[in-house]
């Protein structure tokens, strides 16, 4: 009898056993489904690579990042001409474009549209003399203030010969918005086509007079090698 009581206590520690064993198991089983963590980290590790791969490869970037997906076509212009007068457009003709020349605002914030009347107002306050060919918005809209073939008071011994863009900016750091960057880059790309200029005579102002001025540009040397090559890039879609 106590063999027979043995044998089925036994039998019931063993089944017992098995039980929790299996309980054990179904709860692996379920946590494994519930946070299959190591298979979701591959995977997402692999989308991840993809995506950064096709960003790089496509080009498709904004300023940031090394390259813009923009061509060497005339952009929109709103061409809002500034009275002739001494301070801001002399209607000088210039002796013809071998360059153009890249200007900050140094002025954070301010739109395209109020740095535009500032160069009209000259005529008026005649406390300086100053302008620029092109303004480029903070929008990425783009003013003429003074015709391509015109001087204008921006670039010191270099006005007579070169066309220059005044760009505004966000902040103090002096970089442009995205939408800034991609307009400055084809306006000055569609400039170089239509004077026959190269990525190689784009200057900024500060290599005329030495000024910090375009202030990101002339800071970060990266920056504006970057700018060059879109510039190039550019010229190059559109021929």
């Amino acid at each position: 009898m106590s063999t027979y009581k043995g044998h089925r206590n036994a039998k019931r520690r063993a089944s017992g056993r098995n039980t929790a064993v299996g309980r054990e198991k179904g709860k692996s089983r379920r946590k494994a489904a519930a946070f299959p963590g190591n298979t979701y980290i591959k995977w997402g590790t692999m989308i991840l690579a993809v995506l950064t791969l096709v960003l790089a490869v496509r080009g498709f970037a904004v300023h940031g990042s090394k390259y813009v997906s923009v061509d060497a076509s005339e952009p929109d212009i709103d061409v809002q001409l500034l009275d002739i007068n001494p301070y801001s457009r002399p209607g000088i003709e210039s002796s013809g474009i071998t360059g153009i020349v890249i200007h900050y605002t140094a002025n954070p914030g301010s739109t395209a549209q109020e740095n535009r009347d500032y160069f009209n107002g000259l005529q008026y306050s005649q406390e300086t003399s100053a302008s620029s060919n092109f303004v480029v918005g903070l929008e990425g809209e783009i003013i003429q203030c003074v015709p391509t073939w015109e001087v204008a008071y921006a670039s010191n011994d270099r006005n007579y010969d070169t066309v220059s863009i005044e760009v505004c900016h966000p902040d103090e750091s002096g970089k442009f918005t995205d939408k800034t960057y991609r307009s400055l880059v084809q306006l000055t790309a569609w400039l170089c086509v239509k004077f026959d200029l190269t990525a190689d005579d784009v200057i900024r102002h500060y290599d005329v007079t030495g000024k910090n001025c375009p202030k990101y540009f002339v800071e970060h040397e990266d920056a504006w090698a970057d700018f060059k090559e879109n510039v190039s890039l550019a010229i190059t879609s559109e021929n």
